[in-house]
């Protein structure tokens, strides 16, 4: 696959989503693409632009912040754990924080959208994989961000984010994305106007069949299109 062009991998990604949401009966347009570009120059971005992808996804504050600088028009997720001294930087543009996993880091972004003037949409990260090395709270944790969204009116949970264990037990993997499903069920019984879960970000290139078999509405891809990179997974 590495000789083919973004374009080219674009076009896979895009028919094997279509072929997962088919099969799990769900409509092709019900799932989003996140292109991970961490690590990637701007001309391989600029390629998948070109391609019709908008939406891209980056791990570090600092380089997702130099990405906006130069292609400002773009829909930009923050998919990467999050420092609270780094909250700033992305507070003025960011679309979309994927990795909401403590009250320390709310109380950071409610500080910071408040003072760009913005409601910031999050997802809570859960750790569904219970790996040590992974980021991410726990059920209860989860509903500890949820009560304390009282006191922050310039945030938005807009659902959960996971990531499945690395594993060709794809069964494993599946369980691990229905607790992410499950729980958003639950959580759904809370009642506030800015909890709104419909979003579930799961999925990555290897993974990303299964979780939209168990409701994913986002998935993150960047090998699959952009080639592999040192050190890096998605």
């Amino acid at each position: 696959m590495n000789h083919l062009s973004i374009a080219d991998r674009l076009t896979a990604v895009r028919e094997g989503i279509a072929r997962a949401c088919l099969a799990a009966g769900r409509p092709a347009d019900s799932v989003r693409l996140v292109a991970v570009s961490k690590t990637q120059p701007l001309e391989a971005i600029r390629e998948a632009i070109a391609a019709g992808q908008r939406a891209f996804g980056e791990n570090r504050p600092q380089e997702l912040t130099a990405k906006h600088a130069e292609l400002p028009d773009l829909e930009w997720h923050q998919i990467g754990q999050l420092q609270t001294n780094k909250v700033k930087y992305l507070a003025p543009f960011v679309h979309l924080i994927h990795v909401l996993d403590s009250l320390k880091l709310l109380d950071e972004i409610e500080k910071q959208a408040a003072r760009a003037g913005r409601t910031l949409d999050c997802l809570i990260q859960l750790n569904i994989s219970d790996e040590a090395q992974k980021s991410g709270t726990d059920e209860a944790g989860a509903e500890a961000l949820v009560q304390h969204l009282e006191a922050c009116p310039h945030v938005r949970i807009r659902g959960l984010m996971g990531i499945a264990e690395h594993t060709d037990d794809l069964a494993r993997v599946g369980r691990q994305f229905a607790r992410l499903r499950r729980f958003a069920e639950h959580l759904r019984t809370h009642r506030h106007d800015r909890l709104t879960l419909e979003e579930l970000s799961m999925g990555m290139t290897h993974d990303y069949a299964v979780a939209i078999a168990e409701g994913a509405t986002l998935v993150r891809v960047g090998s699959a299109i952009f080639g592999a990179r040192l050190g890096a997974a998605g």
